[in-house]
Protein backbone atom coordinates (compact mmCIF):
# COMPACT_ATOMS: atom_id res chain seq x y z
CA UNK A 1 0.00 0.00 0.00
CA UNK A 2 1.25 3.13 -1.36
CA UNK A 3 1.17 6.10 1.66
CA UNK A 4 0.92 9.79 0.52
CA UNK A 5 1.68 13.22 1.72
CA UNK A 6 0.62 16.18 0.58
CA UNK A 7 2.74 19.03 1.30
CA UNK A 8 0.80 22.37 1.24
CA UNK A 9 1.85 25.71 1.70
CA UNK A 10 2.25 26.94 5.27
CA UNK A 11 3.01 29.03 7.71
CA UNK A 12 6.76 28.80 7.90
CA UNK A 13 5.91 30.57 11.53
CA UNK A 14 6.39 26.58 13.16
CA UNK A 15 10.05 27.33 12.37
CA UNK A 16 10.58 30.59 12.21
CA UNK A 17 8.04 31.83 14.59
CA UNK A 18 8.14 35.45 12.89
CA UNK A 19 6.49 36.88 9.47
CA UNK A 20 8.24 39.92 8.01
CA UNK A 21 6.55 42.11 5.97
CA UNK A 22 7.61 44.62 3.63
CA UNK A 23 6.00 47.47 3.55
CA UNK A 24 5.92 50.97 1.15
CA UNK A 25 4.05 53.80 1.17
CA UNK A 26 1.91 54.99 -1.53
CA UNK A 27 2.04 58.46 -3.44
CA UNK A 28 -1.44 59.04 -1.78
CA UNK A 29 -0.14 58.31 1.51
CA UNK A 30 -2.00 54.92 2.12
CA UNK A 31 0.31 51.69 3.15
CA UNK A 32 0.93 48.55 1.09
CA UNK A 33 2.25 45.75 3.02
CA UNK A 34 3.84 42.39 2.02
CA UNK A 35 4.78 39.55 3.71
CA UNK A 36 7.95 38.02 2.14
CA UNK A 37 7.49 34.25 3.05
CA UNK A 38 3.70 33.79 2.70
CA UNK A 39 1.70 35.15 0.05
CA UNK A 40 0.10 37.56 2.33
CA UNK A 41 -0.86 41.79 1.18
CA UNK A 42 -2.99 44.45 2.65
CA UNK A 43 -3.25 47.88 2.70
CA UNK A 44 -4.41 50.15 4.78
CA UNK A 45 -4.79 54.51 4.95
CA UNK A 46 -2.84 54.80 7.96
CA UNK A 47 -0.56 53.12 10.03
CA UNK A 48 -2.67 52.08 13.01
CA UNK A 49 -5.26 50.79 10.20
CA UNK A 50 -1.63 48.96 8.64
CA UNK A 51 -1.22 46.86 11.98
CA UNK A 52 -4.92 45.84 12.07
CA UNK A 53 -4.88 44.66 8.55
CA UNK A 54 -2.04 42.54 8.85
CA UNK A 55 -3.06 41.10 11.96
CA UNK A 56 -6.37 40.19 10.64
CA UNK A 57 -4.59 39.06 7.41
CA UNK A 58 -2.47 36.79 8.87
CA UNK A 59 -4.87 35.78 11.50
CA UNK A 60 -7.25 34.48 7.92
CA UNK A 61 -3.69 33.08 6.35
CA UNK A 62 -2.94 31.07 9.36
CA UNK A 63 -6.70 29.77 10.51
CA UNK A 64 -5.70 26.10 10.60
CA UNK A 65 -1.97 26.84 11.16
CA UNK A 66 -0.14 28.10 14.23
CA UNK A 67 -0.09 31.63 14.37
CA UNK A 68 3.47 33.54 14.51
CA UNK A 69 4.76 34.56 17.39
CA UNK A 70 5.48 38.01 16.05
CA UNK A 71 5.42 40.03 12.74
CA UNK A 72 7.33 42.35 11.90
CA UNK A 73 6.63 45.55 9.54
CA UNK A 74 9.34 46.85 8.16
CA UNK A 75 8.87 50.00 6.32
CA UNK A 76 11.02 50.39 3.10
CA UNK A 77 11.43 54.41 1.67
CA UNK A 78 12.54 54.94 -1.70
CA UNK A 79 14.23 58.24 -1.77
CA UNK A 80 16.07 60.43 -4.88
CA UNK A 81 18.01 62.87 -4.12
CA UNK A 82 19.62 65.76 -6.25
CA UNK A 83 23.59 65.63 -6.57
CA UNK A 84 23.49 69.16 -7.61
Amino acid sequence: MLAWTITQPLCTVSSVDELVFEVTQEGDGGFVAECLSEAIFTQADSWDELRNNVRDAVRGYCFDKTMPGHIRLHLVRDELLATA
